[in-house]
C-alpha cells in the first residue's frame, strides 16, 4: 500500500539525520555492571519501556521509572530520557533528580533546545515529527508524535544491534533470557 511506502520514506529520511557519533557515545554509556533506568511517557514510554526489555535480554541491568520494583537512583547510575519535545513535565521533573544524585544523564529527544536537552550529558536527536509540531515544522503525514515514535523504536533496536555485536551476545544467548 502506498500509505506504507509513505510511512517508511519519513522514518528513513529520520534515521539518515540521525548523528554516528551521538550514536556511538549513548552505547559508551551503555555498560555491564552499570544500573540503568529508562524513562519516558505515552507512546515514547512504551519505546522506552521495549529498550529496558531488551538491554535486560542482553544482560544489562535495568529499571522502567515508575514501575513498582524499580530500586532507587544511586550516584554513578545511567539515567535515559525519552521525550520527543524535549518537554515532558514529569520526565523534566524526573532528570533533574536523578542529575541531583549524580546519575549520567542520556536524552534521547527530536528537540535539541529543549529543556530536557539541556540536562543532559550525552544525547541522541532523533528528528521526527511529534505533536507540537505545526506548520513548517510539521515534516510528516502521521497523527501526533507517531513519526518519532516509529523512528526511536529503530533507533533503539539498532542500539541494542549494536551493543550486542560489541559485546559479543549472540541471539541464542539473549534467547536464553527471554521469557
Amino acid at each position: 500500500m502506498e500509505v506504507f511506502n509513505v510511512i517508511l520514506d519519513e522514518i528513513k529520511e529520520v534515521l539518515d539525520k540521525v548523528n554516528d557519533s551521538e550514536f556511538k557515545n549513548a552505547a559508551v554509556s551503555i555498560k555491564k555492571g552499570r544500573r540503568i533506568f529508562v524513562n519516558g511517557e505515552g507512546r515514547s514510554g512504551l519505546m522506552a519501556k521495549g529498550f529496558a526489555m531488551r538491554l535486560m535480554h542482553l544482560g544489562y541491568e535495568t529499571y522502567v521509572v515508575s514501575e513498582t520494583i524499580t530500586p532507587a537512583l544511586k550516584e554513578g547510575d545511567l539515567f535515559i530520557a525519552v521525550s520527543g519535545s524535549g518537554k515532558s513535565t514529569n520526565i523534566i521533573s524526573d532528570t533533574k533528580k536523578a542529575k541531583s544524585i549524580g546519575s549520567e544523564i542520556l536524552v534521547f529527544t527530536s528537540n535539541n533546545d529543549s529543556e530536557l536537552a539541556k540536562l543532559a550529558d550525552n544525547i541522541v536527536i532523533v528528528p521526527g515529527t511529534v505533536k507540537g509540531d505545526i506548520g513548517a515544522e510539521r515534516k510528516s503525514i502521521q497523527l501526533l508524535s507517531s513519526l518519532f515514535d516509529q523512528s526511536i523504536h529503530i533507533v533503539f533496536d539498532g542500539l541494542c544491534l549494536y551493543l550486542s555485536q560489541r559485546d559479543n551476545i549472540s541471539n541464542e544467548s539473549a534467547t536464553k533470557t527471554h521469557w
